[in-house]
């Protein structure tokens, strides 16, 4: 189990924001942070601190110039995610991503397109790709959300769902978007499950508030589970756990 550093691009500009307001409307969204520093400058200290598995995510246009720059300060080392598709998977593999990341481009109408993810695998190799399930809760069960997390698919994550998709791919990335950017705790009944039913390495992502949030996504998670931090690191203006104390965890957890 380890932390896993992330880079959130919006207009181009590394920022967090709360999950749940990301729409097409500009007017509501609610923005935690935004930084004065280039992507590259956040994916050179993830390199020199030997930090693996991270992610770049352009959350809407105007982000590709600023998601390159990253992944070249780093090659190999962080993957990448927002409206990848089969005609431009390539292209940001050869920008240095070690894997993309893809979500939206695999649902339509609330539906699974399983053509689309199976030739998606086949054209990058499944061990290339990290399928995102970032989901909301909806009754007692967590369904699948697309769309800059606006739109609910019809797939809900369960043992089933997760044994299906691992056949496509190396990774999940999910996201618990009630949560994502509050800084007000993680979503432990979605991070039990996941512990519990996932066959293929998953970062968890949402609510972490502090360090303590990391012991228990581990904890909870039974150890099967990575993390990503975001709004809560002083790297992006939080205050609830800095990033040394981040890179301390991974160490630790590597010394165990």
């Amino acid at each position: 189990m380890k932390f896993r550093p992330c880079i959130d691009l919006h207009d181009g500009q590394v920022k967090q924001i709360v999950g749940s307001t990301l729409t097409d409307n500009a007017t509501g969204l609610s923005t935690n942070f935004s930084s004065d520093k280039r992507s590259s400058f956040y994916s050179a200290m993830y390199r020199q601190d030997g930090l693996t598995g991270g992610h770049v995510i352009k959350l809407g246009p105007g982000c590709d110039q600023a998601a390159i720059e990253a992944l070249q300060s780093y090659p190999g080392g962080m993957q990448i995610g927002g409206g990848i598709t089969a005609d431009n998977a390539e292209f940001w593999l050869t920008q240095g991503a070690s894997h993309i990341i893809v979500t939206s481009y695999v649902f339509q109408g609330g539906r699974l397109l399983d053509d689309r993810l199976k030739d998606l695998a086949s054209l990058v190799g499944p061990d290339r790709l990290v399928l995102d399930l970032s989901c909301r809760k909806k009754g007692d069960a967590y369904y699948v959300v697309t769309d800059r997390w606006q739109k609910f698919t019809e797939l809900i994550i369960s043992p089933e769902t997760l044994s299906y998709f691992a056949e496509f791919c190396t990774e999940f990335l999910i996201h618990a978007v009630d949560v994502e950017g509050k800084c007000a705790g993680i979503a432990e009944d979605l991070v039990v499950d996941l512990g519990a039913w996932t066959p293929i390495p998953t970062t968890y992502a949402g609510g972490v508030k502090n360090l303590d949030d990391l012991i228990k996504v581990r904890d909870l998670g039974q150890g099967r589970l990575d993390v990503t931090v975001g709004s809560a690191l002083d790297i992006f203006g939080g205050s609830g756990i800095t990033y040394r104390e981040a890179v301390g965890f991974n160490l630790r957890q590597e010394g165990l």
